[in-house]
């Protein structure tokens, strides 16, 4: 729809469904210089008048606006693994896929992220080649908790630490009493401790990965639910001891659920995420040998997932985030369906959205339930008070999605970096169609308009 001359706003976008504080409503939304200066909604959006604008859309029939994914679990691997993926090939993923911010994780560049120095670095990497915008996680790796402080003061949205081999060399885990320490300093900085919750002994007790290698039920005796459940308690319990705030990512066992809902019970600032796969996938279906499906924790059984979506609903666990952990083609070993030795992660982030609310779709799940766990919960946890909804005064980071249009998973049209993907040729429902990061589309035409984040980004 054509705009006007002398314009007030710079871009108004009409949708007779849109998700707006907690539900889907008409609603009329004005942006100015980046951000939502107008919002009308229900009645007063079926109003003709509005302020003039340089630009006015009217979303099709079949259209729902949302404001802009947060994904706050993304493995972007540059510098130093960019063949992995890279702040190009990832962010054109992620607008492409309706996430208009996302968070990457310290590991799996080089240098990791556990130095201000390695932050800068890879905050200039990122500089002129983001579609979206970019915040980052610091690190906690024994040997660098004394860099926790400084990084605080750089801006980033909180670290990640392991309780059990991360994969890669350059990025150790901690043990029983290094952890103690670290979440004390955690604490002490008022900064959010992401913990990769597997317990490194209870892997070690477990059944061998390599008894029968392309058989997935063996490689997930080797990642038991024990493993999940004993290292969440341990958070729970150093959280509650120094005060800190926690968060678990990636839950795959929905063992580790009552755990988490006394410690919720009980006032423990711990907070949990789970990931479309886990949501979507099931160990039931996976074939020998499909390595494209290997991740740590592991994809568990239709009745563990029933019980993560329920929990979900009830807010026991508050988001849904990719875990984006993508690699090269010949990592995955393909050629040999070997699970004990490819490597563990799942590239989702342009399909993280579409193959939730699929599911959630089939399940009777609003979209408006999908919009909370995958937009504004990350946004609220790591302080980005200005993303992740629509709302005056918020980012105009808009996406327009068509909820009931069906289309098959391509893996050679997504831009990921390489061609590895879980979802091969699945049907899903909910397509993408256009996003604009504050106010302006993201096309993949001009130069990348994404800004680096940090926290408490206004």
């Amino acid at each position: 729809m054509a705009g006007r001359q002398g314009a007030d706003l710079d871009l108004v976008v009409r949708a007779r469904r849109a998700v707006v504080d907690g539900r889907e409503r008409p609603a009329v939304v004005g942006v100015r210089a980046g951000r939502v200066v107008l919002l009308e909604v229900d009645a007063a959006a079926g109003l003709a008048d509005v302020p003039p604008a340089t630009e006015v859309v009217a979303l099709a029939d079949d259209e729902v606006l949302l404001p802009g994914l947060v994904d706050t679990h993304v493995h972007v691997n540059e510098p130093g693994r960019t063949e992995w993926e890279g702040f190009a090939s990832a962010t054109r993923a992620a607008a492409a896929g309706g996430v208009t911010t996302v968070v990457d994780m310290p590991l799996n560049s080089i240098p990791p992220t556990v130095t201000v120095a390695a932050l800068r670095e890879k905050q200039e990497a990122a500089r002129d080649q983001a579609w979206v915008d970019v915040g980052f996680w610091g690190g906690a790796v024994p040997g660098h908790l004394r860099d926790l402080e400084e990084l605080h003061a750089a801006g980033v949205m909180g670290f990640k630490c392991f309780l059990a081999d991360s994969g890669v060399e350059e990025f150790p885990h901690l043990d029983a009493a290094t952890f103690a320490r670290a979440m004390a300093e955690t604490a002490r900085l008022g900064a959010l401790m992401v913990v990769h919750a597997e317990d490194a002994e209870a892997l070690r007790a477990a059944a061998p990965a390599s008894r029968l290698p392309s058989a997935y039920a063996d490689f997930l005796a080797s990642r038991p639910a024990t493993a999940e459940v004993v290292a969440v308690q341990r958070v729970v319990d150093e959280a509650r001891r120094t005060g800190g705030r926690a968060h678990v990512p990636h839950l795959s066992a929905a063992d580790a659920l009552p755990v988490l809902r006394a410690a919720r019970e009980a006032g423990a600032d711990v907070t949990v995420e789970t990931c479309p796969h886990y949501l979507t996938l099931a160990a039931e279906t996976v074939p020998p040998g499909a390595t494209e499906l290997k991740c740590c924790p592991p994809i568990r059984e239709r009745s563990n997932q029933d019980r993560l979506w329920t929990a979900l609903e009830e807010g026991v666990v508050d988001m849904v985030v990719t875990d984006h952990s993508p690699s090269t083609v010949d990592l995955k070993h393909l050629d040999t369906g070997d699970f004990a030795t490819a490597w563990g992660g799942i590239s989702s982030l342009q399909l993280g959205l579409p193959t939730v609310w699929t599911e959630a779709r089939r399940r009777g799940i609003p979209l408006a339930s999908v919009v909370r766990w995958m937009a504004t919960a990350p946004a609220d946890r790591v302080g980005l008070t200005t993303k992740g909804r629509l709302r005056v005064g918020a980012d105009a980071d808009l996406v327009v999605l068509a909820p009931e249009e069906e289309w098959q998973v391509d893996v050679a049209a997504l831009h990921h970096r390489n061609p590895v993907c879980a979802y091969a040729g699945h049907r899903l429902t909910g397509r993408v169609r256009r996003t604009w990061l504050r106010g302006t589309p993201v096309t993949g035409d001009g130069p990348p308009l994404g800004r680096l984040l940090q926290r408490g980004h206004p």
